[in-house]
């Protein structure tokens, strides 16, 4: 059985908090991993038959960095909430 004291440690308003802000962080940190790994692939496989596609790959490679970003600021929000 479970008494209040401990059922108000599962039910904490700042803990549910910490969750969902993780969730956010987790989730855009590993759609953008997959996501570079990709572009990353095809950058360096483009830069091996034309060196001047360097300047362009790398651009490619860093624009999934931005999802992360937006997790960081949903994160942000969620816990000033």
């Amino acid at each position: 059985m479970v008494d209040g004291a401990t059922a108000g440690l599962f039910l904490d308003a700042a803990g549910a908090k910490a969750v969902g802000a993780s969730i956010a962080i987790a989730f855009t940190g590993l759609a953008s991993a997959i996501a570079e790994k990709d572009i990353g692939t095809a950058a360096i496989g483009a830069m091996a038959e034309n060196e001047g596609l360097f300047g362009k790959g790398l651009i490619l490679t860093v624009i999934p960095e931005t999802i992360v970003i937006f997790g960081l600021v949903v994160a942000l929000l969620i816990n000033s909430a």
